[in-house]
């Protein structure tokens, strides 16, 4: 079983940047692939990006192109979300996600386990 653990939202102005970070533990040696999603209030999940976690190839969704970055640290079994030039509509939970499958890597239904996700906040 695999357990992951965000940490890092908080409440930041537009412009700002925040980085979270995924601690993953547990039974890891079959997880393929590392996700980012948000849910805002009243909105369904949505794909952020996500990061092959051997080979560290990267996904972005379109609207977080150039401002999002993806990476990890194996050694510290960490996954990261650097953000920066946020803006209000950034505004949502963010939950990292686990992958020891094949499947749609942009759909959390593809995703197995689940963080408890942590706040991010984007004041105008």
């Amino acid at each position: 079983q695999v357990q992951l653990v965000e940490s890092g939202g908080g409440l930041v102005q537009a412009g700002g940047s925040l980085r979270l970070s995924c601690a993953v533990s547990g039974r890891t040696f079959d997880m393929w692939h590392m996700g980012w999603f948000r849910q805002a209030a009243g909105k369904e999940r949505e794909f952020v990006a996500s990061i092959y976690w051997s080979g560290g190839s990267t996904y972005y969704a379109d609207s977080v192109k150039g401002r999002f970055t993806v990476s990890r640290d194996r050694a510290k079994n960490t996954v990261f979300l650097q953000m920066n030039s946020l803006k209000p509509e950034d505004t949502a939970v963010y939950y990292c996600a686990a992958k020891s499958g094949v499947g749609y890597i942009r759909l959390p239904s593809g995703y197995g386990y689940w963080g408890q996700g942590t706040q991010v906040t984007v004041s105008s």
